[in-house]
């Protein structure tokens, strides 16, 4: 006999999935996540753990703001890592510095919470920070940091705990129609609704979608300390005036033009790699470092060891660690969509695909998974 419940399959285990999930749960509906591999394995385990809204365009931040409040919620209940730190722009140029005053008189207008430090303020609160380097230092204090691995890791339990959410590990799906999917052994299952939230994988399910958009993988190579010595803690997390560049934020500062073009000239290095500095805390006491941007056909299976080192370099000339002891290196490779938060399409009535969020998903995952899934969704 058919159930009544409203039955939806999300396909993917990363946060886009598992942030679709929670939506759909709440609305009443019965959950299947189906996962390929045993676990997440993909971006969302890979990147700094930064909830990050101060970088999100003003028409986002209150989306960003109200996905804070679902991390909080999860944190609370499974007692995962959730770190209420906030973040500082440390600039040590006079253009960069000039974008965060007017980022401060802008943003404040559009309802970003922030604070302009002067450089004796910068110093007293982040004890990270070199002495005497700062020109000038943004707060912000909406940022917390939460560690990608163990909350991706402890999601579904507490959505299968809460919610009845179901889970489908090694379990790849390799067909998907309008009320139904198939998995690797032949098995078809039916469902009112699927998503599919697998991620950069564009080629394994409904691929001539993605020919028509300009929708492109992205590499960022990451690092890590070894645990600061001592329970040294960072403080804020941190990010240099070459982030200012990279976050939409800041494109309402009419000074941004100079800080691009004199990073394009002095560094052309930088922009080649898309390297653009920060640098959070894990929750055993080691320093997240990164990162940079490669895309599409300039991705190779194989890190670099010139980013690595210039990633080092850009770091060591505006912050001083105890120990810069490098415990790992990795990469993540994640779905940009560009000028747009996300990607979503609708290949076959009730099939939908999300994916494109770029670097943003820990931020901006919860908070667009609930706007898209609001009740209306299943009303029918």
């Amino acid at each position: 006999m058919k159930s009544n419940t409203h039955q939806v399959a999300i396909i993917g285990s990363g946060i886009v999935g598992l942030a679709h999930a929670w939506a759909a749960a709440k609305t009443g509906a019965q959950v299947t996540v189906f996962e390929r591999t045993d676990k997440a394995r993909g971006a969302s385990v890979r990147n700094f753990g930064m909830f990050w809204p101060v970088g999100q365009p003003a028409d986002l931040y209150p989306v960003a703001l109200r996905s804070g409040e679902l991390w909080r919620e999860f944190a609370t209940a499974m007692k995962t890592t959730a770190r209420p730190c906030g973040s500082v722009h440390v600039v040590d140029h006079d253009d960069e510095a000039a974008v965060l005053e007017e980022f401060v008189k802008l943003g404040g207008d559009l309802g970003y919470e922030c604070e302009l430090w002067n450089r004796a303020t910068v110093e007293s609160r982040c004890p990270g920070v070199r002495p005497g380097i700062a020109k000038a230092g943004l707060f912000s204090p909406t940022e917390t940091n939460i560690d990608p691995r163990e909350s991706i890791a402890t999601l579904p339990a507490f959505l299968t705990e809460k919610f009845g959410v179901r889970f489908r590990w090694k379990t790849a799906v390799t067909e998907v129609t309008t009320g139904l999917l198939r998995t690797a052994d032949g098995t078809k299952h039916n469902f009112d609704d699927i998503f599919i939230c697998s991620g950069h994988d564009f080629e394994s399910l409904f691929p001539a979608v993605f020919t028509t958009v300009p929708m492109k993988p992205c590499k960022l190579q990451m690092l890590r300390t070894v645990p600061q010595p001592g329970g040294w803690k960072l403080g804020p997390m941190l990010a240099s005036g070459l982030t200012l560049r990279h976050y939409a934020n800041f494109e309402i500062c009419p000074s941004l033009n100079a800080v691009k073009q004199r990073i394009a000239t002095e560094s052309p290095e930088l922009d080649r790699y898309g390297i653009h500095v920060m640098a959070s805390q894990d929750r055993n006491g080691g320093i997240v470092l990164g990162d940079s941007h490669e895309y599409a056909n300039d991705i190779e299976i194989f890190d670099k060891a010139e980013i690595d080192d210039l990633i080092l370099r850009e770091l060591r000339r505006l912050f001083d660690f105890p120990d810069w002891t490098i415990a790992e290196r990795w990469h993540g490779i994640y779905a940009k969509y560009p000028d747009h938060p996300e990607f979503r399409a609708e290949p076959l009535p009730n099939v939908h695909i999300a994916t494109g969020m770029g670097g943003s998903g820990m931020t901006m995952s919860f908070g667009l998974a609930e706007m898209f899934l609001g009740k209306q969704l299943f009303s029918s």
